[in-house]
């Protein structure tokens, strides 16, 4: 009985896998890449154990600024919409960069993110301005930073180290541009948009390690 249980699950999981990811809201199989090779994070910093990189994770990055209170309505739109659907993925991370001496604050909003869901895949990412400045610059992105070194606009950024974006519109609504970004405090658009893309990158990905399997390997995702 409990192999039959066992070859039950094995065969319907690639079902679901096939079903989840098909269910985007918009045609695609492949999300653009915007701009190729964004700069590495910074290196952590003095007193900072902690390690995170960009290379080998699908990443959703952030830029908190020195007041992070003005921005908990941002972080707990992704922790609903993005961090609750991909929370289990082990190659999905969600990345905040944040001003050194924002640590309190930092500790106070991960407090309460704990009591919502599993933050496991969260990381802040502590930085001196000139480095946030730097990394920001590679993204080319159509808003600046705030006067906090912050702002609303969160990225998707793949295993390679691309940022990844939609077709977009213009300010008179042309389709003729893409979208770089994604605005963390809508959550409408989190939810419509952001999940979408991050659900086609995840499929491109996990198609090609298929395709890339020696002939005969099978592989469990």
């Amino acid at each position: 009985m409990k192999k039959k249980i066992v070859l039950l699950c094995l065969l319907a999981l690639p079902l679901m896998l096939y079903i989840y990811f098909s269910l985007v809201k918009h045609n695609s199989l492949f999300l653009p890449v915007i701009n190729k090779n964004i700069s590495e994070l910074p290196h952590a910093i003095p007193g900072d154990s902690t390690t995170t990189a960009l290379k080998g994770k699908i990443t959703i990055i952030g830029f908190l600024g020195t007041d992070i209170k003005a921005r908990e309505e941002s972080i707990f739109n992704i922790n609903q919409k993005v961090n609750a659907k991909y929370k289990d993925f082990n190659d999905f991370q969600i990345v905040m960069l944040v001003p050194d001496g924002t640590q309190q604050q930092v500790k106070d909003v991960a407090l309460k993110l704990k009591t919502m869901a599993d933050i496991s895949n969260w990381k802040f990412v502590y930085a001196i301005p000139d480095e946030i400045k730097s990394f920001y610059a590679s993204l080319k992105a159509d808003e600046p930073l705030d006067a906090t070194l912050g702002n609303s606009n969160i990225f998707i950024i793949d295993k390679d180290g691309n940022l990844r974006g939609r077709n977009g519109k213009d300010k008179k609504g042309n389709d003729d541009k893409f979208k770089n970004s994604y605005n963390a405090f809508s959550a409408s658009e989190l939810s419509n948009e952001l999940t979408d893309d991050v659900k086609i990158v995840l499929r491109e990905y996990r198609l090609a390690l298929r395709k890339n399997l020696p002939k005969g390997v099978k592989r469990e995702i």
